[in-house]
């Protein structure tokens, strides 16, 4: 049975791949972060046409789960599991800064940023794979100033390279493909904000009687 996974992630723009037998078909981005809602469902048509496949063909779905924007995650975790159970397909949830990590050599401690606004980034910190390909967490994930991580990572003696990343739906859709095979990959999909959403509800009126 041919095995075609769709891969999502949209922890910072709108990003698809679909790869059919570990090969990837299509991809595509979009890097506006504040239309994934509009982004999505075009998106995932366009990647399957591209690799001459049709919903019903796709046997596995993969998606990023951050960290992310409370918005953006929360987008591309939604549509990703209605397609799962669309079409009947297991659901992997991927860590979208190892997607980034796993694209590297990881010969030395790479730190991995992704920008999450307010003057702050995302970041986990990273040294050698397994023997599969995946990377090895030293730190993270988490979210801090740029300027204190640096701060905190050499007061503790910690060298490391900087790699200022974008994730790729391919990549993720390969770390899932390596995760299934080492037998570590993950159904429970659940978003990694790190921090709590920008809107919250309003406070209600006192009445006063």
């Amino acid at each position: 049975m041919t095995q075609v996974l769709l891969a999502i992630d949209t922890s910072a723009g709108t990003a698809v791949a679909v790869l059919v037998d570990g090969v990837v078909a299509s991809e595509t981005y979009d890097d506006n972060s504040m239309q994934h809602a509009e982004q999505i469902g075009v998106q995932i048509q366009k990647c399957l046409t591209a690799a001459n496949k049709k919903s019903s063909d796709v046997t596995a779905v993969a998606v990023g789960v951050g960290p992310g924007p409370f918005t953006g995650l929360r987008v591309g975790i939604a549509a990703a599991k209605m397609f799962a159970e669309g079409v009947s397909a297991p659901i992997f949830g991927i860590g979208s800064l190892d997607a980034i990590a796993f694209a590297n050599s990881l010969d030395q401690p790479t730190l991995v940023l992704t920008d999450a606004r307010r003057s702050e980034v995302f970041f986990g910190l990273y040294q050698g794979k397994t023997k599969n390909g995946i990377p090895k967490a030293l730190l993270g994930p988490g979210v801090k100033k740029q300027s204190e991580l640096e701060a905190q990572l050499q007061a503790s003696g910690q060298s490391y390279e900087i790699l200022n990343g974008q994730v790729s739906a391919s990549k993720l859709g390969l770390l899932a493909l390596a995760q299934l095979a080492e037998g570590t990959a993950s159904g429970a999909v659940v978003a990694n904000y790190l921090r709590a959403p920008d809107a919250v509800p309003a406070k209600g009126k006192k009445v006063s009687g």
